[in-house]
Formats: structure tokens, sequence, C-alpha cells
């Protein structure tokens, strides 16, 4: 089987960083992203917008919430996940999100000092990319406590 996710979309809300018991550091944010296209039957163009939770793990975490705010833009790579619950009311709920595996900024460091005069130091930039400004995080799956 295989289950692996990639996204690109902005923030809907700034990450909120909690930790485990044992210490492990748990980011989640949402994101949301939009597809355009043709209606087959009115031939007008539209847009649908999709919102999607995520949660990284481990020093990742700790990264995201440094570096990330709301309107950002951001690669998620994970992957899927079904969350079962029941509410106060008794009713059964469910929904999907993703458990990134990997982060990628998207924002380049000059829209980024625009907007939140915040630039990520060269020290969280990840060598292996081609574009020097975009900073990578990767999760160890031993970091993740499920």
């Amino acid at each position: 089987m295989f289950n692996k996710v990639v996204l690109i979309g902005n923030l809907t809300k700034d990450v909120e960083l909690r930790y485990t018991p044992n210490g492990t550091a748990v980011a989640k944010f949402g994101i949301a992203t939009n597809r355009n296209f043709k209606d087959s039957v009115t031939g007008k163009n539209k847009q649908e917008v999709m919102f999607i939770d995520v949660a990284v793990f481990g020093r990742s975490a700790e990264v995201a919430n440094q570096y990330l705010a709301k309107g950002k833009r951001v690669l998620v790579e994970g992957r899927l996940v079904f969350n079962q619950w029941v509410d106060s009311s008794g009713q059964k709920r469910s929904k999907h999100s993703i458990v990134a595996e990997r982060i990628q900024f998207i924002d380049s460091k000059a829209s980024a000092d625009e907007s939140a005069n915040t630039p990520v130091p060269k020290q969280e930039m990840s060598q292996s990319q081609p574009n020097q400004d975009i900073p990578s995080i990767d999760v160890d799956d031993e970091e993740i406590p499920f």
C-alpha cells in the first residue's frame, strides 16, 4: 500500500505548538488549497477551496512554530490519516487530516521580510534545496508517537 499526499496551500491559522507527556513537540495548523476549473454545464470558471488540518512532530514542529504564520504559503508532504471521535452531543464525527513528514516554506525570504518582518536564518535552510531561501523540514518516523 502507498499513502502519500503532497499539498501546497496557505496557513489558515497560526501554528499551535504543544508537547506530549514524554516531551515530543506536536505542531498543528490548517492549510487552504484551491482548485480552479471550468464548469462543464455553464462553462464558467469556478474555484473549489479545501481546508486541511496538518500535524507535524519533533524538531520540525518547533521550527514550523517559529517560522510559519497565518497566510504563509507552505508545501506539505505526508500521509493521510482518518480520525474518528464522539462529540459532546453524542454524535459520531470523523475527518481526514495530514501527518506531515516534510514541510517546505514556499514564501521567499523577500516576501517573508515584507509580510512578517522575520527572515529565516541561514542555519535553518536545507542545503539540498536549489532555492536556498526556502528551508525544509523532515520528520523522522520515530518522532511520531503513534
